[in-house]
C-alpha cells in the first residue's frame, strides 16, 4: 500500500470510530467492510471466541441505542438488522486480530490502531491548548481579555444553522382583481 493510500484509509478509518457510553468504538458492520468479510462472519468468529471480548473490548448495542445510530446514517443504508450491532473498543479491535487471522486483517488493524492513536494525540493536544491558553490569560491583564476570547470563539465548531422547514415564496404577491 502506497504512502497517499494509508493516509486515505487512515482518515476514511477516522471517520468511521464513534463515541458511544463514552468510548470510542467502531461498529461490527465499518469492520467487516474494512477486512472485506460478511458482518454475520466477523460476528460469528467472535462469538466463537467470546472469552477473549470481555465487556471492555466489546458490546452489543441496545435497542435504543441501536435506532439512535440508525437514524443518524438513515434508514436505507442500513437495510433492516435482525441484530443488535457489535461495537468494538480499541483494545477489542487488536483482539479481532487473533480471532481473524488473514493479511488483510492484520493490516487494516495495523492501519486503525494508527488511528485510534492519532485521535488521542490530537484529543490530547486540545486539552494541552486549553491549559496553555488558560494560563496565559491568568498571567495577563484585562486588555488582553479580547484577545483570549477571540481565539476561545475561534476553536468553538460553527454552529449549523437550521434549514426552515416548509415552502417559502419568493415572488411578489399578486394582486387579484384590484386595478
Amino acid at each position: 500500500m502506497s504512502k497517499d493510500e494509508q493516509i486515505m484509509e487512515l482518515k476514511s478509518i477516522e471517520a468511521l470510530i464513534f463515541l458511544i457510553r463514552g468510548q470510542k468504538v467502531m461498529l461490527d458492520r465499518d469492520l467487516a467492510e474494512l477486512y472485506r468479510v460478511e458482518t454475520k462472519q466477523l460476528k460469528r468468529a467472535v462469538r466463537r471466541n467470546i472469552t477473549r471480548f470481555p465487556k471492555d473490548f466489546m458490546f452489543e448495542l441496545t435497542k435504543d441505542e441501536s435506532d439512535n445510530l440508525r437514524s443518524q446514517f438513515g434508514t436505507s443504508s442500513w437495510g433492516g438488522t435482525r441484530y443488535s450491532p457489535m461495537v468494538f473498543t480499541e483494545q477489542g479491535v487488536a483482539m479481532l486480530s487473533s480471532v481473524l487471522t488473514s493479511e488483510r486483517a492484520a493490516q487494516v488493524n495495523i492501519e486503525i490502531m494508527r488511528a485510534f492513536v492519532r485521535l488521542r494525540q490530537m484529543l490530547a493536544a486540545h486539552t494541552d491548548l486549553e491549559k496553555r491558553l488558560d494560563a496565559l490569560e491568568e498571567r495577563y491583564d484585562e486588555q488582553f481579555k479580547v484577545v483570549f476570547d477571540a481565539i476561545r470563539a475561534l476553536r468553538k465548531p460553527p454552529e449549523k444553522s437550521r434549514k426552515k422547514i416548509g415552502f417559502e415564496v419568493k415572488e411578489g404577491r399578486a394582486s387579484y382583481g384590484k386595478r
